[in-house]
């Protein structure tokens, strides 16, 4: 019987995370927004993985995608918290986050729902780009000359790497009721994580250099790109992350009580 009770509660909160999960996905795509972000990104990392002199594969007489996962986290630094302001700061404008407080959600279904759902959605926009590797792959000479394990551990860090910038632009959103100013908050904060850290890190010499720099989302982020799937990288990048989350979830308890 408490296997049975257990097993009714566990698919009653997936149900009820899944239903705010599919609603944020339902909003996204009926609306432009989420079309013209994947169109955004897809044609400006074109242009520069093939087109851009200086950038372009082509040029490089090398098969790697070096280019593409070192200029994709810079354009995600803007697409993201564009994607993630509406998450909450949208709910909190129309009131209708109070709705969602009347029903039986907890804020936890609620966060995770709305997190899952952006995520997914930049997952989506990432899934094209894997015809980039097939492409190097044949034409690579000999044919399959390109490092597999290097890619597929750089897309694991990307993966992980933008669940970041989702959380960051989600918990960002969580602060106030003001679309635009929930995006500055998302892009300043992962631009700081990402890149400002390791710049600041520049300044110094010895040991503090390296530990400051190993702060940085970036040092995890390329270490991850090298091929080495570390565990202390995933659980780096994997432990902001959910720092990010609690503090969206600490978030919502105050606007729930």
């Amino acid at each position: 019987m408490r296997n049975e009770n257990s097993s009714l509660i566990v698919n009653h909160l997936s149900f009820s995370m899944y239903s705010i999960f599919k609603k944020e996905i339902n909003s996204f795509l009926n609306s432009l927004t989420a079309y013209i972000i994947m169109a955004v990104f897809l044609v400006v990392i074109g242009l520069f993985v093939w087109i851009f002199p200086s950038y372009n594969v082509l040029d490089a007489n090398y098969a790697d995608l070096s280019t593409f996962f070192n200029i994709a986290p810079s354009i995600f630094l803007f697409l993201i918290p564009a994607i993630t302001m509406r998450s909450f700061a949208e709910e909190f404008k129309s009131g209708t986050i109070e709705l969602l407080f009347t029903k039986p959600l907890t804020n936890q279904q609620i966060l995770l729902g709305k997190f899952f759902a952006n995520w997914l959605l930049i997952v989506v926009c990432l899934c094209p780009t894997i015809i980039y590797y097939f492409s190097l792959y044949e034409l690579g000479s000999p044919k399959g000359n390109i490092d597999t394990a290097a890619v597929i551990g750089s897309y694991l860090g990307l993966l992980l790497l933008l669940g970041v910038f989702c959380a960051v632009g989600v918990w960002a959103s969580s602060l106030t009721d003001n679309q635009v100013i929930a995006f500055v908050i998302g892009v300043f904060t992962c631009f700081s994580l990402y890149l400002g850290i390791g710049l600041f890190a520049q300044i110094f010499d010895g040991s503090l250099a390296y530990w400051l720099a190993y702060l940085g989302l970036d040092y995890h982020y390329l270490a991850l790109g090298k091929g080495l799937l570390d565990s202390k990288n995933i659980i780096y990048l994997s432990s902001v992350m959910l720092i990010f989350l609690y503090l969206t979830e600490v978030r919502l308890n105050k606007k729930r009580r």
